[in-house]
Formats: structure tokens, sequence, C-alpha cells
């Protein structure tokens, strides 16, 4: 936590929310409980009230999502899909292990010179995805992923013998306005909503889908 803390030290407008997707069942989950206690630290050390931070994934029980209540924390009335709008707040977006399709949807929702740079993600490096995706299927998957690799700043989260599996492949992104103008007036322009008909493996429950059992996306 502390971190995070330090990379977002020289932020203009440091996190005043945040928003949790995709955490899972961690009333059964060792992980997803640790990542739960990751957040509540991570709220702690970035001063963010645990009433400023809102959660989403269909598969929390109703106990569960009684426990997030008890821990102050907000729940989501319904599956944005990842498309949440920043609304003008430096918001801290918590999406470890979570599938491309949120990203992507994340940038899209906020796809502009203004609310970019209120944006940081704790998520899966994007460079990974880069590097396991052919460039093709990149591009027609996830585009927004692709148009704002190069003007991305990503280091990966410190690594823990203890959590390996827990944050394995996480890194810190944030989207620095310099580096935002340096994109071609084109790449603001297109800012179609993604579809993904053509995406053989999607990682998301949509809003008509009906959860049952563990969270694809934490699995």
């Amino acid at each position: 936590a502390g971190a995070v803390r330090a990379r977002l030290g020289g932020s203009a407008e440091p996190p005043a929310r945040c928003v949790c997707y995709g955490l899972g069942r961690f009333g059964g989950c060792p992980i997803a409980r640790d990542q739960l206690a990751f957040l509540l630290l991570l709220l702690e050390e970035l001063g963010v009230p645990p009433a400023r931070c809102s959660l989403f994934d269909p598969v929390f029980s109703e106990q569960e999502a009684a426990v997030l209540g008890e821990l102050g924390l907000r729940l989501l009335p319904e599956n944005e899909e990842g498309k949440h709008d920043v609304e003008g707040s430096a918001t801290l977006f918590f999406m470890v292990h979570c599938g491309n399709a949120l990203y992507n949807n994340l940038l899209w929702r906020n796809w502009s010179l203004g609310a970019l740079p209120k944006l940081v993600i704790i998520g899966n490096s994007f460079r990974g995805i880069e590097e396991r995706l052919l460039p093709r299927i990149l591009r027609r998957d996830y585009s927004y992923i692709a148009k704002v690799l190069k003007v991305t700043e990503e280091v990966a989260l410190p690594t823990h013998p203890q959590y390996l599996d827990t944050f394995n492949d996480t890194s810190i992104h944030w989207f620095p306005l310099e580096k935002l103008q340096e994109l071609s007036p084109e790449v603001w322009d297109f800012v179609e909503e993604p579809t993904y008909e053509d995406c053989d493996n999607l990682e998301i429950i949509r809003r008509e889908d009906k959860a049952h059992g563990c969270s694809p996306i934490t699995a």
C-alpha cells in the first residue's frame, strides 16, 4: 500500500474515491480475502474514506454484501460492465485479475483528455496483455487498451513470496496528460462503444448474465 502511495505522490490530484470490480467470493476464497484486506489497507494509506469506495461483483452473496456494508464500503446498485464515469473526480480503480474487456470498457467510458488523467488502475499489467495477445486481436477486441498503451505509465506492484498468486501480473497504471496530448487527434475522434462480437474468451459477466458459483473474473 505504501508503494502505491509513493507512486501516486507526484500526481497533481490524488484519488478522492475508489471503485473495485471483480473481487470475487471472499467468504470462501482466500485469494479474494487477501485482496479485500489489501484494498482496506490501501484506502487507509491513501486517505480515502471507506464510504467513498464502491464495489461490484455479481457473485457476492447476501452475507458478503452485508459484511462489506459493516466495513463501511458501498455496493454499486447495478452491473456497469466496467463503464464507470469518473465525473471529474480522481478515482482509483481496484481491478485485480479482471477480464480485459472490463479495462477496455473503463477506458472507453472515460476516453477524453479531461477524464483519463484522473484514472489510476491497479490491475492486470497492460504490457502483459499486449505480450499475450496477437496485435490484430488486441486492436480488434480491446482497441482502447491498444491505443493508450504507448502513453501509459505502468509500475509493477511489489511482489511478496506469500502473495504471489494473489497479486501476480498486477501493476499500477496512470495516464499523464502531457503524454496523452502526444496522441493524434484521430485517436480521440473514434469513441465507438465496444461490442466484443468476435471475441472468443470475453471473461466478463454481462448485465443480462446470471451469476452462479465462483466469479470467472476472480478465477
